[in-house]
Formats: structure tokens, sequence, C-alpha cells
């Protein structure tokens, strides 16, 4: 027999999800037919699989090792996280606590896997909690920390990861509930004088994995959003923009700018091919110039007082200051 007891990080979910994490390879009607057998029980008590776990709980199965182990997940994810861990480089952790930790991703890292065989900003945060032993690998069995939010793999900036399953919870209806403001920089093309509210609604293009930008709601087909930007330094060709994503979309921020005649700088999808190629022969620059620069946490409660109205920010990455300071020398 082996027996589990329900952590924290296991408490609130049904105890068939429960079950199919901890052995991925049976079928969930492997599962019911053991709780009808009582082969697996919740409590020492027959069960039907909807119950609620909660702290405590003790789920006993009367199976054989052999038949755990068949149905247990046979590749050795830790390999896996320890190679993202020490492989993707740049990653650095900006804010840690109990329940969270905030990364500075750098351009060319997914922040989640695309296809099985990548690796991600994901992997590399549970390789680091493997690593400083905050995690262990019998836990990742029942509970998997996850990356928040997404960022483009080419859009630099702050991403927020759950330690927890309480702060995967509160970080994920504070991102629904737009309840953390997220801004971001970049330098876009001419000069912006003034701040702009813009509004409107994206219809995408999943074949070309493009979007564009409608005016009217088209039911079904389009997604709204919304969009503030201000200037915060012009210069002969270009300016320094700061925007706050109101609504959280793909590619929001580049179809907007774009629309207003301000195109990133080295956005080819949406932006100026001639502009971008004068600056990709100065300064290598391949994909857009854009970072998640700052989060805003609204009045929180415990345990997450430590954010509560914090502003986290972080430094101008290197290639900014390289335009900023040639233009500024040039002047």
């Amino acid at each position: 027999m082996q027996q589990i007891e329900i952590k924290e990080n296991e408490a609130g979910q049904r105890l068939d999800k429960f079950l199919h994490k901890f052995m991925p390879l049976a079928p969930m009607s492997f599962f019911y037919k053991m709780l009808r057998k009582k082969n697996i029980t919740l409590n020492g008590k027959r069960a039907e699989g909807s119950e609620k776990l909660i702290v405590g709980d003790q789920i006993s199965f009367y199976l054989s090792e052999e038949t755990i182990q068949n149905f247990k997940d046979s590749k050795t994810a830790s390999d896996e996280y320890e190679k993202a861990f020490h492989g993707l480089k740049g990653v650095e952790i900006v804010y840690e606590d109990e329940h969270v930790l905030f990364m500075n991703k750098p351009a060319g890292i997914l922040s989640q896997k695309a296809v099985p065989s990548d690796l991600s900003l994901n992997e590399w945060m549970i390789g680091y909690l493997l690593t400083e032993n905050i995690l262990d690998a019998e836990t990742l069995s029942t509970f998997r920390p996850s990356v928040c939010n997404r960022l483009d793999r080419n859009t630099m900036g702050l991403v927020i990861g759950a330690k927890t399953l309480v702060g995967s919870q509160k970080m994920n209806h504070l991102i629904k509930e737009r309840r953390i403001k997220k801004f971001y920089r970049m330098l876009v093309k001419g000069k912006v004088q003034k701040e702009e509210t813009l509004e409107g609604f994206l219809i995408k293009d999943e074949i070309r994995n493009k979007v564009r930008l409608a005016v009217k709601e088209d039911k079904g087909k389009s997604t709204y959003i919304k969009t503030r930007y201000y200037p915060l330094q012009v210069f002969s060709d270009k300016t320094l923009v700061e925007a706050e994503l109101i609504t959280g979309k793909p590619h929001q921020i580049r179809i907007h700018l774009a629309s207003t005649g301000h195109p990133l700088l080295g956005d080819y999808k949406y932006g100026d091919r001639q502009w971008n190629d004068k600056y990709k022969r100065q300064f290598h620059i391949n994909s857009q110039l854009l970072y998640a620069s700052c989060l805003e946490f609204t009045e929180l409660e415990s345990p997450f007082e430590n954010l509560s109205g914090q502003r986290i920010e972080i430094p101008v990455p290197d290639i900014f200051d390289q335009i900023i300071n040639a233009e500024i020398e040039v002047l």
C-alpha cells in the first residue's frame, strides 16, 4: 500500500484531477474503477472522484508498486529542468517570497513551451526551485509551479512565477481582474508629443501569426484591446515611450503603436523596414525593442502584504542605453 497526505499545494482540487497528476499515463476510467473497488480510498473510505481535497486528507493506493510506476511519466523531468536552469542564460530573479517570484526574461527565451521539446522560462524556474531545494522531485508529481503571464519570445522583461498553489491562484486572479498594472517601454519611430489612450479590436490571422486592428467589433472573431501610452524622451527620429497595457493581448502594443504611425524599432512584422534596417546595420537589432518594465500592485492582504501597493521595476536593457547614448553623442 502507498499513502499520500494532501499538503497545501495540492488542496482545493478534485480527487480525480489529483490522481491524474499523480499517474498521468492512466486513463480516467482506471481511476473511477479503482475508486469503486476501493483500491484507491480517501481517508479510508470509498470515494467517487469529485470530492474537493483539503489539507490533511489521506489517499491510500492498494495497488502494486509496479502498477503505480507504469502509470507515471517515464521521463526524467528533473533532467529537463536542470538543463533549462543551466542552459538558458541571462534570466534574473527580481523579487522572491514564499509564494511568488518575478523574473527578468531576456529576449529569445519562451515564457512557456510551444512544443514538448522546448525549454522555456517555466522549466528554468522549476530548475531554480529544485536547485535551491525549495521544491523536490516528489512534489512535482502532484503540483507544478508555473509562470502566470506570458511575454513573446523576443520581448524582454518582467514575468510573474508562482511557487505555490496559493501564489498561482492569487496572481492569476489579480491578472484576470486587472489589479496588476503592467507597463512596457519601447523605442518607436517619429516624435510622440503627447499621452494618448487607444482602443480597438484585434482580429488574428492564425496562419500568418499576425493581427490586424479593427475599429468595430466582429463578434466571435475580434477581441477588445486598450492601451495608454506617453513619451518619456524624444530624439531626432524616434521616441522612448512607456505604455500601460490595460488589456493584455498578443501583439497589442505593436499593432496599436503602428496604427498611430509610430511603429516599434526592430518590429519587421508591423513596422517600417527601411527604418529598422538602418538600426539593424548599426546595432544588430533583429526583433522589436520592447520590454515589460514595471508591475504595480493594488492593496493586498496576507500573505501578500509585502507586495501591497508596491511598484516592481527593472533597469533599462543595455541595447536601449546603447541606442540612446549614441543619439545623445550625435546631438
